[in-house]
């Protein structure tokens, strides 16, 4: 009788929709980032806006863990995947603040094409947190989640590439730290993005 009275499921899913759309949404402002040569502020500060209200998101999603007693799934899943996601939006960030920090003016190809990648992984995820409130999609799910893994490690493999090609050829030693660090925290993004497909795996799994 109590647990019938109890708040049950709560917004998870729409708030889980809404951090992957921040996160989405500050995937395409690095790639523009990335692609534009010109005056980066603006794209700076709309990362800096969406990380700001992916970080309320995760904490309302906390926050609702704590008034709900019937969870659609684990709540120790549902810390672990808002967390990860968040994790996504940092990275992103952490991308424009060492943009800023080593006042990075000009992006090679190496770095335009993970940005590329980076918000290909994160419309991945985006696509199945959406499916997260229907298990009937479980095998979609597992199939973008492999994708996810497949271009996480294509951006791996960009990063040691490029970064090998520095060493080879710039003969400049502060582009080459400025350059290493920048690709190191591209390469993170898909990195986050991979954590995220991880947990949404064994979430599906659990569900099975």
């Amino acid at each position: 009788m109590f647990g019938r009275l109890m708040p049950r499921e709560g917004r998870f899913f729409e708030l889980f929709n809404a951090h992957a759309e921040q996160m989405v949404h500050a995937a395409k402002e690095l790639e523009a980032l990335m692609s534009d040569d010109g005056d980066s502020r603006n794209h700076i500060e709309a990362i800096d806006s969406r990380e700001v209200r992916a970080d309320g998101l995760n904490h309302e999603v906390i926050a609702l863990l704590h008034r709900t007693f019937i969870t659609p799934f684990d709540r120790d899943e549902i810390h672990a995947l808002i967390s990860s996601m968040d994790d996504v939006v940092d990275a992103i960030q952490d991308v424009a603040e060492s943009v800023t920090l080593y006042n990075v003016d000009r992006y090679t190809p190496e770095a335009r094409q993970m940005a590329t990648l980076s918000l290909s992984c994160c419309e991945r995820v985006k696509h199945v947190v959406s499916l997260l409130d229907d298990m009937k999609s479980a095998a979609d799910i597992m199939r973008t989640c492999r994708e996810i893994d497949q271009i996480e490690g294509e951006v791996d493999r960009l990063m040691r590439g490029a970064i090998s090609e520095l060493f080879r050829k710039e003969t400049d030693a502060l582009k080459v730290i400025k350059l290493t660090a920048i690709y190191q925290v591209l390469e993170k993004i898909t990195d986050c993005c991979k954590d995220v497909s991880k947990h949404i795996e064994a979430i599906v799994l659990e569900s099975a």
